[in-house]
């Protein structure tokens, strides 16, 4: 593995508009991303492992819970430093950043908005500094872009609730200590549930052989009548809605993310066309590749204005559903065109391990499809702007 060399590229100077603490958070993410993470990554994804070494130093850069107040175990900080860990984490991979998103936006977030003081104390302080860690469970085997279809239901026994059904496509799901599921009550009602590891009847299983996210845990969460606590009902928001705004929080800091992806790619692909010596001169000096390295360039800083202005409007709470898809679905269509075209900058070498260019194509296959497709983001916007819907 090449030394990590990377250098952030801001060509509007875009940290003039962070403040100290800011840029504290970031450059704290930035040195534990190069000293823990790109050493051991490209091994890790080899062998489709999760590095599970790396849960405690997630957790003392401030990625799990960022935004969850001090008096819970969070950092307290706003959504902007949230959004610069996550863009500094998937610069060192996108796996990584599912992880403290799955952690941050859909585990500690529905318990802190959703769930009761007890619930609180009880979870997220364990959380946020990893010792417990968590998972997400919408997606179905046959129900992932209309997630209200959901199958998996739980039925009043009284004294508990009896969860059955199952989940498909979940991070972090082989190794959570807690479950954040989404089932439907008798009336046909969404609610949240905390599934705890070790419930009788409770399983997940890993998925295996995938290409994309090879060093992140994805699995499946499997209820055959678990007996659910009726105090583990996250008590203060139902419907669809309830989930989705988790998914409003993962999104938005997926918009980040994406941004760390196509960084890494352009730096990359800069600092390799500026020492490859062809036909004797660096291959930066041919217009063919400086028209894909200011292609590049034009669309992360147009990227990076976008999210630093979402960031803005979350701190503001005037965020709106349709501003944060639009977000993550063109921060991530942006990311992979750059990997794509930094790949081709390195040639045959663009598709080796030595550098990551090729680890983050693979990876955001995945950040395109997952917390909404890059098709049901464009109809997200659709509806917005035209008043109708073109999905139920």
């Amino acid at each position: 593995m090449r030394p990590d060399l990377f250098e952030a590229p801001d060509y509007y100077n875009l940290d003039d508009l962070l403040g100290d603490e800011h840029k504290l958070v970031r450059d704290a993410a930035r040195q534990w991303v190069k000293r823990d993470i790109s050493p051991i990554i490209e091994e890790f994804a080899q062998k489709a492992e999760f590095p599970k070494q790396i849960l405690g130093g997630l957790a003392e850069i401030g990625a799990f819970g960022p935004y969850i107040p001090p008096e819970y175990g969070g950092a307290g900080l706003d959504q902007i430093s949230y959004g610069l860990i996550m863009q500094e984490i998937e610069r060192g991979d996108s796996g990584v950043r599912s992880t403290a998103s799955v952690q941050s936006s859909l585990v500690m977030y529905p318990i802190f908005t959703y769930g009761t003081e007890e619930q609180r104390k009880k979870y997220l302080p364990k959380l946020a500094t990893g010792e417990f860690m968590g998972c997400f469970g919408l997606t179905e085997p046959d129900h992932g872009s209309n997630p209200s279809g959901m199958t998996t239901n739980f039925k009043d026994k009284g004294d508990h609730y009896l969860l059955n059904g199952a989940k498909l496509w979940i991070s972090n799901s082989p190794f959570a200590d807690i479950a954040i599921v989404w089932a439907k009550n008798e009336e046909g009602r969404i609610h949240g549930l905390i599934v705890e590891r070790g419930m009788e009847g409770f399983s997940t299983p890993e998925t295996h052989n995938k290409w994309s996210l090879r060093a992140s845990a994805t699995g499946e969460l499997i209820f055959d009548n678990v007996k659910v606590p009726k105090e583990n009902l996250l008590p203060n928001k139902s419907g669809l809605g309830a989930p989705l705004g988790c998914l409003d929080s993962a999104r938005y800091g997926i918009a980040w993310g994406a941004l760390g992806a196509a960084m890494d790619c352009y730096d990359t692909a800069l600092r390799y066309a500026k020492e490859r010596i062809q036909f004797g001169k660096p291959i930066a000096a041919t217009q063919l590749q400086q028209k894909k390295l200011a292609e590049m360039i034009t669309e992360i800083t147009k990227a990076q204005l976008m999210a630093f202005r979402l960031g803005q409007l979350k701190n503001e709470g005037r965020a709106t559903t349709a501003q944060i898809s639009m977000a993550k679905r063109n921060n991530v269509d942006m990311a992979i065109h750059i990997a794509r075209e930094a790949r081709q900058v390195l040639g045959g070498m663009g598709i080796t391990g030595e550098y990551s260019i090729m680890r983050h194509m693979m990876n955001l296959e995945s950040v395109i499809t997952y917390e909404g497709t890059h098709d049901i983001h464009l109809l997200i916007t659709g509806a917005d702007i035209t008043g109708h819907a073109a999905f139920k």
